[in-house]
């Protein structure tokens, strides 16, 4: 038999990541090349008192189908924390997803038409390119400085546009983090604008040095659509996630996670809002933050020791990633080959852009090797990089 696959399996792609992922699964390669949380800080012991106290007490309704939206108290728990004194967000606002990339799926699905204009940052994140271009948008890349996106670019690129997606903090790929200044310029161009904008902040709670900055979200409610995830904070196994917008958009987000999936796991819900209600992530994120800012330390002490002069680094205060920029004839797709032959592992730059793509650009994540074997896996690609020049 012959298989006739719908026009929109053509926009299909592997994910470059995952594909990289299964080389370095083998233990001897130091692999920078997931982004991937430190199994290091998941709270084994509070996850499984917390399945067994929601199981014990109230398993049948754990156990069982659930609302679309998502379990009440846990969607009023993320509205709570969300609120702030000048902007309060409701429950009404969050719906559940199973784990941020269906949101980004969702929103392609109610906001994204064929040939209509979607705004990303210069790079993105992969997986939001993976998850809009299956609705054959047209991508336009905002400009980008080492301060992040220049709010000023927007406007010549709004026409025919559906949204605006960032990641204000510690950006995935390049750690870097949009300043106050911009993201009140962010808010007030596009509504202005009347362009939806995105604030995607799976790494905000990251933060290595004090308070994290405003969301955009509690500068402009009706104007911006905030994702949230437990992937970063818990764990990402139990695949949760959510979307706050306003009401008439997060009623078509619903509908269209119906035709989904119904909803998301009413069980693992249950547990996430067992484990949260009395302040534990108060107490498990300093411990989070100070593995991966020793880690991110390590590499980029690491970096300045063995990577040759005409390379340059961002320098994350927060978040898992550190971007690296490559003299100009070097291309990281091919270094990558090399660098898998010497048993390490990188993400190339290329895949991160949606036009105009630098392929003297890679992605480093520290978070998940520790401190001896970034050193050793850092002097070895730094060595590689030299040998090019």
């Amino acid at each position: 038999m012959q298989w006739q696959c719908a026009e929109r399996a053509g926009q299909l792609q592997s994910s470059v990541i995952r594909e990289i992922l299964k080389v370095t699964v083998r233990p001897e390669v130091i692999s920078f090349a997931g982004g991937l949380p430190s199994p290091e800080a998941f709270p084994v012991e509070r996850m499984r008192s917390a399945f067994d106290a929601v199981l014990s007490r109230q398993g049948k309704v754990a156990l069982q189908y659930g609302p679309s939206d998502g379990y009440a108290p846990l969607r009023a728990w993320i509205a709570d924390s969300l609120s702030s004194d000048g902007a309060r967000i409701l429950p009404e606002q969050v719906l559940m997803t199973s784990g941020s990339q269906q949101a980004l799926d969702l929103l392609g699905k109610v906001l994204i038409d064929e040939g209509s204009r979607v705004l990303v940052e210069t790079p993105s994140y992969l997986g939001a390119l993976q998850a809009f271009s299956l609705y054959r948008p047209e991508f336009m890349s905002v400009p980008t400085d080492e301060h992040g996106l220049v709010p000023e670019a927007i406007a010549p690129l709004r026409q025919g546009a559906r949204l605006l997606y960032a990641l204000p903090n510690f950006q995935n790929p390049t750690g870097r983090t949009l300043p106050i200044e911009r993201r009140a310029a962010l808010v007030e161009t596009c509504a202005r604008l009347g362009l939806p904008l995105v604030e995607d902040d799976p790494y905000g709670a990251l933060s290595y040095r004090g308070e994290p900055l405003p969301k955009m979200l509690t500068m402009n409610p009706s104007g911006v659509i905030y994702m949230g995830s437990f992937s970063k904070v818990l764990t990402p196994g139990i695949r949760l996630g959510y979307v706050v917008a306003p009401l008439q958009l997060v009623g078509k987000l619903e509908q269209a996670k119906q035709a989904a999936d119904l909803h998301t796991a009413q069980l693992t819900q249950m547990v996430v809002h067992e484990v949260v209600k009395d302040g534990f992530l108060d107490e498990h994120m300093p411990t989070i933050r100070r593995l991966y800012a020793n880690q991110c330390e390590a590499m980029l002490a690491a970096l300045a020791e063995h990577f040759p002069a005409g390379t340059s680094w961002t320098r994350p205060e927060g978040g898992m990633f550190i971007w690296v920029t490559l003299s100009k004839h070097i291309d990281s797709m091919k270094l990558l080959e090399e660098a898998i032959a010497q048993n390490v592992a990188f993400v190339p730059g290329a895949p991160f852009y949606a036009n105009a793509v630098e392929h003297n650009t890679l992605r480093l994540s520290f978070v998940t090797v520790p401190p001896e074997r970034i050193r050793e896996g850092i002097a070895k690609l730094g060595k590689l990089i030299a040998s090019k020049l």
